[in-house]
């Protein structure tokens, strides 16, 4: 009950039911029924927290630290207002660590699955040079432009995967329900079926007699491949190798991750990072293994004193552009400003290779359907078709 007397409820988070009633009190309220809030039975209740979030998360701190909004409370409005339980925790969370004195990049750090080295790094150096709100600024158009080139590439994959899923469950369908009337209706013509009616039909008579083993097959060996590449990292640096090497995806593949070195290396350069800690933190943002691999060796030779567009000559990975770019960025003094038109024009180069690739598939993935269905169409009728001679 209130202090006006009135009954009320709510929800409060605390270790212990009598630290909730002590708090509760402090609050003016007494207790008269406290329980433990039982969990969901799946899941937990709460999504989980995606990339987009800590995007949208980035923009909205940085547009109220803009604002003058002091960060303890900038943290707490960001988090009691986000509609994803699981991100508004985490939020809270880290607006207690900072309430209690803990520096805002160390308190981000202890969400390493969430906050990256690059974003630690680059909010440290805010901090340590009093700039936290323009700092908070740049991370933000950083992850964004990310966000944009990720949700590119993805639109890409996931058109032709989804129409490729639908014409083989129309397939499937096809084999199971439509064949079998056509089999009973050539059964009774009492002649010989063409080659190519028999072997469907065959095909048919398999799917229907083994349906859950092919389902639990298929299923099976997309789930070891999903785990595979989560929790094996050999097997997940094999398929980032092979991916580069893929006909008309690789190429778009190269450009993205081109285009995120440049954008970061830029951002974390612009904040007052040293080149060999931000090629550290770069070599982890790209996205892909062969990348990665090669950051780091370009690193240790920029540590012993080489110049970065040097190192860069010395792996075919970066395009001639890229090199004369960086190396008219050093001679200037203006590295951060040629990376970000590098990834300006690399991030476009992505826009433009998705858009073609959308145009090419759409025609490939026609006649994909086309002769998967049109196919059992036609063997269907190829036998009335030659009943039709004979009568």
């Amino acid at each position: 009950m209130d202090r006006r007397g009135s009954r009320i409820k709510g929800e409060l988070e605390s270790s212990s039911v009598a630290l909730a009633k002590a708090e509760l009190r402090r609050q003016g309220v007494t207790p008269l029924k406290v329980r433990k809030k039982p969990k969901p039975l799946f899941g937990g209740g709460k999504r989980k927290i995606t990339s987009k979030d800590i995007t949208v998360f980035s923009r909205q701190l940085a547009t109220m630290m803009a604002a003058g909004v002091p960060l303890v409370q900038a943290f707490d409005i960001v988090g009691r207002g986000h509609n994803n339980p699981a991100m508004q925790d985490m939020l809270l969370s880290i607006k207690q660590d900072i309430e209690s004195g803990t520096a805002m990049a160390e308190s981000l750090s202890k969400q390493p699955d969430h906050f990256d080295q690059l974003f630690c790094s680059l909010v440290a150096a805010g901090e340590q040079a009093g700039v936290l709100d323009v700092l908070l600024d740049k991370i933000a158009s950083y992850k964004e432009k990310t966000e944009s080139i990720k949700g590119k590439i993805k639109k890409a994959m996931f058109y032709p995967a989804a129409v490729l899923i639908v014409a083989v469950g129309v397939t499937v369908v096809i084999l199971l329900f439509v064949i079998p009337q056509f089999k009973s209706l050539f059964a009774s013509f009492g002649a010989d079926l063409p080659a190519f009616t028999l072997m469907v039909i065959a095909m048919s008579d398999y799917v229907r007699q083994y349906w859950w083993m092919l389902g639990l097959g298929v299923g099976g060996t997309g789930y070891a491949i999903a785990k595979a590449h989560q929790k094996m990292p050999r097997f997940r640096e094999a398929v980032e190798r092979a991916s580069l090497k893929m006909p008309v995806v690789g190429p778009i593949l190269h450009k993205a991750a081109v285009a995120r070195f440049a954008r970061t290396l830029s951002t974390m350069f612009a904040a007052g990072v040293p080149l060999v800690e931000a090629l550290d933190s770069v070599s982890t943002a790209t996205g892909n293994v062969v990348y990665a691999e090669a950051i780091r060796d370009m690193r240790a030779e920029v540590a012993t004193g080489q110049s970065l567009q040097l190192s860069m000559r010395q792996n075919a990975l970066f395009p001639h552009i890229v090199i004369q770019m960086t190396a008219i960025g050093e001679e200037s003094g203006a590295l951060d400003e040629m990376l970000g038109k590098v990834a300006d024009f690399f991030e476009e180069e992505v826009d433009n290779a998705v858009d073609a690739l959308s145009s090419l598939l759409e025609p490939l993935i026609m006649i994909v359907i086309g002769g998967l269905v049109g196919g059992l169409v036609v063997a269907m009728y190829l036998p009335i078709f030659k009943l039709a001679a004979v009568v």
